[in-house]
């Protein structure tokens, strides 16, 4: 591949994504060694280049290189070989059975690529985002346009010149820009848009889908919720929620959003929560290298007039021109509290107070469905409820944000939160077409038995073949 292939900004008249389309019509994606090879390429770049990424990464999020490397390049890293691994499976066909009506025959699955893909990545985890989903597109034979976000422009300009140096360029290239280019992209024909981020964008993503009848894949967000009750080991769990809702300053999908307890409850949860904060990020947080960075000043700005002072019983401070806002909780939240009527992708953690868990489950119930949704308790029952009485893209028990590890479980949202989910077989399988093939010998003729002229023997074989 090229090492000096220039960055692509697409304007009206471009001719980039047709020379992509082009590239999947000739046939070049869809063998097995293309993919392979794709996908070992990007794993190499990872490895080699990672600190390049970690380094943009800093730049724009203020992540450690720790973080970037256990949320976005390892993670990348581990789900490739995962897909390397399963991906010869994958690709077989499925015998499917036939039913009597139709014997003798032979019915299949044939996996086949959708074609050309657009993935369209969020700001805050700028290259899991977008190389996550091309994961999947690759591993299914497809071509690829990445539209990493003009929000976190370091890992943009990277990402353009590192992915045209292991990926076939011909087959797979990355649009910058912001909403012109966006804008001009959307009016392509693509056989499949993946996109991740918010509901305004979204709206916009499936009207200009909607115009060529192409599938969309939404990964959107919301408020995910986490309940809490005193069944639990409070300083384990305090621990795994600070690094929850914390990592990457909160600017996280899947973070909690706010969380549910009883009055008691957060009574004693509170200096757990203080505690915890201490031990992760120290008693500066500002200056661990391990506590990011809000991703500019508006986002910043927007935040903190979230924040009532009266009701801040930890952290608060904050420096607009560090982008810096310190791991923040309020209580008591109300429901009808500015901080509680969005999502809050940040390092605020609002805590409201409700009479029980049927309180909390209906408080759940009366909102959009969230992405995620928290349970902490040790209550069989309790947690069976939450199953049987909740909708959510995903159920935690215990522990919140690591999930999306699990590469065998699909990630996605339901509702409000999204359409559509991936990671391992699930990344294939949405960028693919099960075709079926169908075959049947010309003798024995068995369908003269349903052919005209009909007469009483027809209706005697189709009561018999259809009881």
């Amino acid at each position: 591949m090229r090492a000096d292939t220039p960055p692509i900004h697409l304007r009206d008249g471009d001719d980039r994504v047709a020379r992509v389309r082009a590239s999947f019509d000739s046939g070049r994606t869809r063998p097995y060694a293309w993919r392979t090879a794709q996908l070992r390429a990007l794993g190499r770049m990872l490895a080699e280049d990672g600190d390049a990424l970690h380094a943009a990464l800093h730049a724009d999020l203020g992540k450690c290189a720790i973080e970037s490397s256990l949320s976005e390049t390892a993670f990348l890293r581990a789900e490739i070989g995962h897909t390397l691994k399963h991906l010869r499976s994958w690709m077989r066909p499925q015998r499917i059975a036939m039913p009597l009506t139709l014997l003798p025959a032979r019915g299949r699955l044939v996996p086949e690529p959708l074609g050309v893909a657009l993935i369209i990545a969020p700001w805050n985890y700028p290259v899991q985002l977008l190389l996550g989903p091309l994961i999947g597109a690759i591993a299914a034979g497809n071509a690829a346009v990445l539209k990493p976000s003009e929000v976190s422009p370091n890992v943009s300009a990277t990402l353009a010149r590192l992915v045209p140096k292991y990926l076939d360029n011909e087959a797979i290239i990355v649009v910058e820009g912001g909403v012109a280019e966006t804008t001009a992209l959307l009016r392509e024909r693509f056989d499949h848009i993946f996109y991740t981020g918010n509901a305004t964008v979204a709206r916009v993503v499936m009207e200009a889908a909607a115009q060529h009848l192409t599938p969309v894949t939404l990964e959107l967000g919301g408020k995910s919720p986490l309940w809490i009750d005193d069944s639990v080991d409070m300083a384990t769990a305090a621990r795994r929620i600070v690094w929850a809702k914390f990592l990457n300053c909160g600017q996280t999908c899947v973070a909690p959003d706010y969380l549910l307890a009883t009055p008691k409850v957060a009574d004693v949860l509170m200096p757990h929560l203080r505690n915890a904060i201490g031990e992760l990020y120290g008693d500066d947080p500002r200056n661990n290298p391990a506590y990011g960075r809000i991703i500019n000043r508006r986002h910043g700005e927007r935040l903190l007039a979230l924040v009532d002072p009266a009701r801040c019983v930890i952290g608060g401070g904050h420096d607009i021109d560090d982008r810096y806002i310190a791991p923040t909780v309020l209580y008591p939240a109300h429901a009808d509290d500015a901080v509680m009527q969005d999502e809050i992708f940040g390092p605020i953690l609002p805590i409201v107070a409700v009479s029980d868990a049927n309180a909390a489950i209906a408080f759940i119930r009366a909102r959009a469905k969230p992405l995620a949704l928290y349970a902490f308790t040790s209550d069989h029952a309790l947690r069976q409820r939450f199953v049987d009485e909740t909708s959510s893209g995903a159920l935690v028990f215990d522990f919140a944000v690591a999930h999306l590890s699990a590469p065998d479980m699909p990630f996605g949202g339901v509702g409000a939160s999204g359409m559509g989910a991936y990671h391992g077989a699930s990344s294939f399988h949405i960028f693919s077409h099960f075709k079926p093939v169908l075959s049947k010998p010309m003798r024995p003729d068995t369908l003269r038995l349903i052919f005209p002229p009909y007469g009483k023997m027809t209706q005697r074989v189709i009561d018999w073949l259809m009881t």
